[in-house]
């Protein structure tokens, strides 16, 4: 038995230095990471231009916290550990965001979105207490600034003079924007000179993508157009030539895809349920009434017939300027039918009726279908759906209509078809496409002219809207509120979604300036970064 312990313990001892000394090896073959090293690239004075992405815009507006943990911010903070020199930021009071002129609201720059539980609303909603304090008229901050980012900039606003001249804001159109009024120099100077008066020894640019945004987010109403080419051409290439004099380094990102964010992927084209009490017992009748009109449409394009389920959801109907517009055919048929005065006693509507509603009827439907999966939706569209347009109620009772049965046929997406502004029809989803691809192969050209970083930010956010973005531990997607990188709007990037495109900044400026950010291991952590901010934060 004695002699079997004695083995038994040398057998111990033998594992237990084996272990330790594999322990001390893989310690030892663990290699120290390289010194961080700028490269060729001299961030002394950074500055940084662009828009509502680069200016720390999120949850559809601009707060302090989230300009605190804008994407060229994090840069900065990284660039000051090799050399790079303070970073400035035109901060806004408060954490509400939105903006007042002479102590008024500026219409249509309302305060940050919070998270309900059930979706993106206003911090008010919650907070009643949240007030704005940020004036573009009482209390602008002193520059100069390194972030230049202004929200809403198209990339030829960053050569326009007087962007900053607050009369401006009241022209029509407007000439100037109210948050470079806040950070302007003075009211006739332009971004780019500001940017250029501090001698910038780098630069970032992220520029071009209110160009085709805009008409996004309108729905490709009309209101808001995409650039024209040759002035987009113009204006990017003088940006590149003017930030460069001097040799001056710097990194350029491209246009990301805008239809691939989840403001124009949250809503789905057939969120009409059955199940929903406000709607489901509405089904019989409304398919009494479409069936008055889908032999028209089928004579003229089966695809507009217009049918909804008892069973499975259902495709909203909206307005399709692509198409032929038939309402002369529909008022014309309805008219010479027989049966159409029958059909409108069913409303209480006397046969006196009849020619108005078949007007009515065909101005409505003469360019109606139902969506299909191709079309996209505007994210506030979701607060649309199923409401009751209260313009239309008006004029339809103008018309004859009781108020019961106007606001019947008004219901948005329903017997109301849906007005461009909430969709994208596949033919805009094609000229957005079609614009950003141009413009990507401009801002590509000028890089590798000028030898400059390049960012393919198209790139980035395909790979959230398919497959996710892996960043140290996390992987974003593109899911609203649950997918980490896109705040409530649907458009911005939440801080840490900010924080992940800076790690991309830094990783293009490696392989461009021989920097070594990612090989030092200084990229930034994102989980340091919040995904979102709460209503109590003011």
């Amino acid at each position: 038995m004695t002699m079997k312990t004695k083995y038994i313990w040398l057998l111990a001892g033998i594992i237990s230095f084996t272990a330790c000394s594999s322990d001390d090896d893989a310690a030892l073959s663990v290699q120290p990471l390289p010194e961080l090293t700028r490269g060729s690239a001299n961030f002394s004075t950074y500055v940084s231009l662009g828009n509502s992405l680069t200016a720390g815009y999120s949850d559809g507006a601009l707060f302090k916290i989230a300009q605190e943990n804008s994407m060229p911010r994090i840069l900065a903070s990284q660039f000051a550990l090799t050399g790079g020199g303070e970073f400035t930021q035109p901060l806004t009071n408060d954490n509400v965001g939105g903006l007042l002129a002479g102590g008024s609201p500026l219409p249509g720059f309302g305060p940050r979105l919070v998270f309900d539980g059930a979706g993106p609303v206003p911090i008010t909603n919650l907070n009643p207490g949240a007030t704005i304090t940020t004036d573009i008229v009482l209390n602008n901050p002193t520059g100069p600034f390194n972030n230049m980012g202004v929200p809403g900039a198209k990339s030829y606003h960053l050569l326009a003079p007087n962007y900053g001249e607050l009369s401006g804001l009241f022209a029509s159109p407007p000439t100037a924007n109210p948050y470079f009024v806040r950070m302007a120099s003075s009211s006739s100077t332009s971004v780019l000179a500001d940017a250029m008066a501090q001698a910038p020894t780098f630069f970032s640019l992220w520029i071009g993508n209110n160009d085709v945004l805009g008409y996004a987010v309108s729905g490709g109403d009309g209101t808001n157009p995409i650039t024209d080419q040759a002035t987009f051409d113009f204006a990017y290439n003088t940006l590149i030539s003017t930030l460069t004099t001097g040799g001056t380094k710097g990194v350029v990102a491209n246009i990301p895809n805008v239809a691939s964010t989840p403001h124009f992927t949250t809503v789905p084209y057939n969120p009409l349920s059955p199940l929903d009490p406000n709607f489901g017992p509405q089904i019989p009748t409304l398919n009494m009434v479409f069936g008055a009109l889908n032999p028209i449409f089928s004579a003229v394009d089966p695809d507009r017939v217009i049918i909804f389920s008892e069973t499975d959801a259902s495709a909203v109907v909206i307005k399709d300027e692509s198409l032929a517009d038939i309402s002369g055919i529909i008022t014309q048929q309805l008219n010479n039918s027989p049966t159409f005065p029958a059909f409108l006693a069913q409303f209480g509507l006397p046969p006196s009726a009849a020619p108005t509603v078949a007007a009515y009827l065909g101005n409505a439907y003469g360019q109606s279908r139902q969506a299909t999966p191709e079309d996209l939706f505007v994210l506030p569209s979701s607060k649309v759906i199923g409401t009751i347009n209260t313009s239309s109620v008006a004029a339809l009772m103008q018309q004859g209509f009781s108020q019961a049965l106007a606001a019947q046929f008004s219901v948005e997406g329903v017997t109301l078809p849906l007005e461009d502004k909430w969709v994208l029809i596949p033919s805009e989803q094609a000229e957005i496409s079609a614009a950003t691809a141009s413009f990507n192969a401009t801002i590509q050209a000028a890089a590798n002219n000028a030898d400059l970083a390049f960012v393919d930010a198209n790139n980035i956010l395909n790979q959230l809207a398919q497959s996710g973005l892996q960043s140290g531990d996390y992987i974003l997607t593109s899911d609203l509120v649950t997918g980490g990188a896109f705040s409530l709007d649907g458009v911005h990037l939440t801080s840490r979604g900010y924080a992940a495109m800076a790690n991309e900044f830094l990783k293009s400026i490696d392989a461009k300036y021989n920097s070594n950010f990612e090989a030092s291991g200084h990229l930034v952590n994102i989980a340091n970064f919040n995904t979102n901010y709460s209503a109590g934060l003011q």
